[in-house]
């Protein structure tokens, strides 16, 4: 480390003596013609060689000459950034310039032409590299010949050598860190993309040989990988990466393209890339200036998104990003713990069955891990570290869902759902399919012989407040996953694609999580299948394709729920691999619904569980019902007793629009 600071101060001292050495040189041309008995050109060719000798002792190009081979810069051109560079470093540079009243002491372009060798009027053109690239800027007033000129703050700090991202662009251009594939910092599918990228960049692909390079399009659901492969290609050719949000980039024409400039001119001095990240939930009209940020850049751009942008200039190769493997999330798992590797055991296994995280929330969760355990008893360490990453690992996942669906919060088991037993074995065996799916799937090869049909799919039906609801969010605590309900009805529109871009954000976000996912409402979608008589029938169609084929390839369990069974297609019932009805309750199941409605700690006194159990409601009722005369007796400060049951239960009906009977409360009171 000493050794690399020794060296990088040796060359900061060597570029400023050639920069200093190379202005001297520029003075003596501007000055008198002779020197101390010397010709001018003999004093020139002295400092040439001086030149020549620091230029050769550096480990590295000077900036100056770096300066100049980068932008194309005439003989001319490099003396009039010169010029502009001695008047901000040497305080007598200024006298080179001075009028004879002695006021004007600044370099204007008329006397860089009447004063220079190799003058070319050219030089000031918009087109040549001074201007073009914002290397030198003119005084706004005036002829152009008496315009005075001022080198850029940017351009005289690289000179120097002191180099920084120009301060326009540095509150949106962030510089990616890059990352060791041989540390374990990328997995090998990830590596092996982004060594295609830079066989492509580096024009040694097939798939483009000649012309401007392509625009690479990463592609995936998570974005959130696209950083370290994109760094990991770019620091195999040299140059670094910047990442920029589209966000950032919503500017009208001009400043848009003073940005383009700025950024090319960047790229092009230091070796740097691009890459333009995007959402899915970007605006179309971002989507359109993008698009034009798209079509006038130039150099090396890398997209980033769920969806590749298209191009009309350049050509736009896209590059999906594949999931980790299982065995490459074992491999970043056992890295992430460090010193708990050897408390993991099937921990990791188990794992990664049920939670496809990406690389970066690996990490995460593994340092949390980490930190949580640090005093842990050793005899306790295996079973704690379990419970701490699955834990990590359901957090982890809920930020994207928690935007789009809501997250149902039930601490209810398999005691809390009164189901005839045919019901019960059928829910068993939903849990069963989830717990041993990676088994199944990849272990004894299912998987190997596709992946269509793999995803755990059911559809719940029977009246509003059979348990449909609660069945999911008893299957949610026995599996140790969150449960997220999502209404249908809110994702129908009447737009054309918008329905399946709402459903698609959703499985998106929860791809990977293990996450129970509840369509309520599925009568808002699934109608019986109809004749394509319009367009509007052949989308509605698509939109209910759509929704079957994502809940097909999701990873983990997601169910449909309706009240009418009977207005479903057939067909489509056919693609669901489980189906359960929620029967009405009969007594015996009402009486047993009563029996449990009551918290522990709820006070009660003289109930009558099979005069309860008379009313002909769904367990749903029987919950507000209970709930509604336990507030009524709180205000009494008293217990819950049948006559408080009795006035909830008209409330309750009077809701349900429905007569309640003497044969139901017959003997209550």
């Amino acid at each position: 480390m000493e050794s690399n600071k020794e060296g990088r101060q040796h060359w900061q001292d060597s570029n400023q003596q050639y920069l200093m050495t190379a202005l001297e040189a520029l003075r003596v041309r501007l000055e008198a013609p002779a020197e101390n008995g010397r010709t001018k050109g003999e004093l020139q060719d002295s400092e040439e060689r001086r030149l020549q000798e620091i230029a050769e002792s550096m480990s590295a190009p000077p900036t100056l000459d770096v300066l100049v081979h980068r932008f194309a810069l005439s003989a001319f051109e490099r003396d009039l950034l010169l010029m502009c560079a001695g008047i901000e470093l040497v305080a007598s540079f200024a006298n080179v310039f001075a009028a004879e009243d002695g006021k004007k002491s600044v370099p204007t372009f008329g006397a860089a032409l009447s004063m220079l060798p190799n003058a070319h009027w050219s030089a000031m053109t918009p087109v040549r590299p001074l201007r073009y690239w914002n290397l030198l800027e003119l005084e706004e007033r005036g002829s152009l010949t008496g315009k005075a000129l001022k080198i850029d703050e940017w351009v005289l700090h690289f000179l120097v050598g002191l180099p920084y991202l120009d301060h326009r662009l540095a509150d949106s251009f962030k510089k990616v860190r890059p990352y060791n594939a041989a540390s374990g910092e990328i997995p090998t599918s990830h590596e092996v993309l982004a060594q295609r990228m830079t066989r492509l960049l580096e024009g040694k692909s097939s798939e483009w040989k000649s012309g401007p390079p392509p625009i690479l399009s990463l592609c995936s659901s998570d974005i959130s990988d696209h950083q370290r492969i994109a760094a990991t290609a770019c620091a195999t050719l040299n140059q670094d990466l910047f990442a920029v949000n589209a966000t950032d980039l919503r500017l009208g024409g001009a400043e848009r393209k003073k940005i383009v400039r700025l950024w090319e001119r960047e790229a092009r001095l230091h070796g740097r890339c691009l890459l333009l990240q995007w959402s899915e939930d970007d605006q179309p009209e971002l989507v359109q200036e993008v698009q034009g940020f798209l079509e006038t850049i130039q150099g090396i751009l890398i997209g980033s998104g769920q969806d590749a942008f298209r191009s009309r200039q350049r050509t736009m190769i896209r590059l999906e990003v594949p999931k980790l493997t299982s065995e490459e999330q074992v491999i970043q798992w056992k890295n992430s713990l460090g010193p708990l590797n050897t408390a993991v055991s099937t921990t990791l296994e188990h794992l990664v069955s049920q939670f496809k995280l990406d690389f970066k929330s690996i990490e995460s969760v593994g340092a949390e891990a980490v930190e949580a355990l640090a005093d842990c008893d050793s005899t306790k360490l295996e079973h704690e570290l379990e419970s701490v990453l699955w834990r990590a690992c359901r957090v982890q996942s809920r930020p994207m869902l928690d935007d789009l669906a809501h997250r149902v919060e039930m601490n209810v088991g398999w005691e809390s759902l009164i189901l005839p037993p045919l019901q019960r074995q059928t829910l068993e065996e939903v849990a069963i399919h989830v717990r041993q799916r990676q088994k199944v799937y990849e272990k004894w090869g299912f998987q190997q012989r596709g992946t269509h049909g793999l995803g755990i799919t059911a559809l719940f039906f029977g009246a509003s407040g059979t348990g449909k609801t609660l069945a999911a969010a008893v299957l949610a605590k026995q599996l140790d996953f969150d449960l997220y309900q999502i209404d249908l009805s809110s994702m129908v529109s009447k737009y054309i694609g918008e329905t399946e871009k709402n459903l698609r954000r959703v499985f998106d976000a929860a791809e990977g999580s293990g996450a129970i996912l509840l369509f309520d409402e599925a009568d808002a979608l699934f109608g019986k299948r109809s004749d394509v008589k319009s367009s509007n029938d052949r989308y509605a169609n698509m939109e209910v394709s759509y929704l079957l084929q994502r809940m097909e390839a999701y990873q983990g369990l997601a169910i449909l729920t309706t009240n009418l069974k009977g207005n479903m297609d057939t067909a489509f019932l056919r693609r669901l691999r489980f189906t359960v009805q929620f029967p009405f309750p009969e007594l015996q199941e009402r009486a047993a619904i009563w029996s449990s409605v009551f918290p522990e700690d709820t006070p009660t006194q003289g109930l009558l569980i099979e005069k309860l159990a008379q009313l002909n409601v769904t367990g749903g009722n029987i919950k507000n019902i209970a709930l509604n005369a336990a507030f009524q007796a709180a205000e009494e400060e008293g217990s819950v007793q049948m006559k408080h049951l009795l006035k909830a239960s008209r409330s309750e009906y009077s809701k349900l629009e429905k007569p309640l009977t003497n044969a139901e409360i017959k003997g209550w009171l």
